[in-house]
């Protein structure tokens, strides 16, 4: 018999964020996915307010921290994944596919990939379609790509996490025009996800307000997502939606924090180190993505 996981989210209102905190009720053992880190562009400044949510409930609660999961290398928020991790241990994890993100990202921020590769800053990377547990928890991941190419949706339970790869049933899907991004191989990504029984619980990265609906809402199901998303359900032809994707793509402005989110969340939420005044600082790439 699946264990049901207990799920608790928190929303972040500035970068339309869902974290979540997934417990084996049995042993209070825990996962954290997909955490932010405050930021305040103007002054680039990083506080913890939104993390701090996240780690009262763990404490409230008396659960014990196991893993702290990315589902991708988010470009519209930082990770708080090294603070969590200070405060409560848990090993920082993502998709081994991390490695391509870093090389694409390394040559545009001209960092030094040698040692980028040497240091790897993620506790571990998981292998596609790996499992672990989460206490007694049953989670194993599925390679999602095509918003990135490192995307994983984590099984855990009754439930999966998809990060980016769907939304709200009547909000659709996530962009592709990244750098390594792919609508097609996104569809495939989606297929993969739809032959999880019908009435797993979905949990979602994000939501946006369509017109018709005034609330925030993180969780569908593997049904709702086949019978109604409306850029990819069951009966969306493969061709249809990488057209429908590329077009949509092609009018979309880039994530306003994406030049300092990626530099250090593709490091696992760890900042540059200080230069000789004592002072850390992110590079912006000048006219690069004109």
């Amino acid at each position: 018999m699946t264990i049901s996981a207990w799920v608790q989210h928190f929303f972040d209102e500035q970068t339309n964020t869902f974290s979540y905190v997934v417990t084996d009720p049995e042993t209070k053992k825990c996962a954290v996915i997909d955490s932010v880190l405050d930021y305040d562009a103007a002054s680039a400044t990083t506080s913890t307010q939104s993390a701090d949510h996240i780690l009262a409930f763990i404490q409230q609660n008396s659960l014990s921290a196991e893993w702290i999961l990315e589902t991708h290398v988010h470009a519209d928020h930082l990770t708080a994944s090294q603070y969590l991790k200070e405060k409560l241990g848990g090993k920082v994890a993502m998709s081994h596919h991390i490695k391509i993100v870093q090389d694409t990202f390394a040559q545009i921020y001209h960092l030094d990939m040698h040692s980028l590769n040497a240091q790897q800053e993620f506790d571990y990377l998981f292998q596609d379609n790996e499992t672990f547990n989460i206490g007694n928890l049953k989670a194993y991941n599925i390679p999602t790509p095509g918003h990135t190419p490192a995307c994983l949706s984590y099984v855990i339970g009754d439930a999966v996490f998809v990060g980016d790869t769907l939304f709200m049933p009547d909000y659709g899907t996530a962009r592709c025009d990244f750098p390594k991004g792919s609508a097609s191989i996104l569809f495939d990504s989606v297929q993969r996800l739809y032959q999880l029984p019908e009435q797993t619980r979905v949990f979602l990265c994000h939501d946006y307000l369509p017109e018709n609906r005034s609330n925030y809402q993180c969780e569908s199901s593997i049904q709702s997502q086949k019978l109604t998303n409306i850029h990819i359900n069951s009966r969306t032809q493969k061709q249809a939606f990488i057209d429908m994707r590329e077009r949509r793509d092609a009018s979309l402005n880039m994530p306003k924090l994406i030049l300092p989110a990626i530099q250090v969340n593709m490091r696992a939420g760890n900042f540059p180190e200080p230069e000789k005044n004592g002072i850390r600082y992110l590079k912006l790439p000048l006219n690069y993505f004109k």
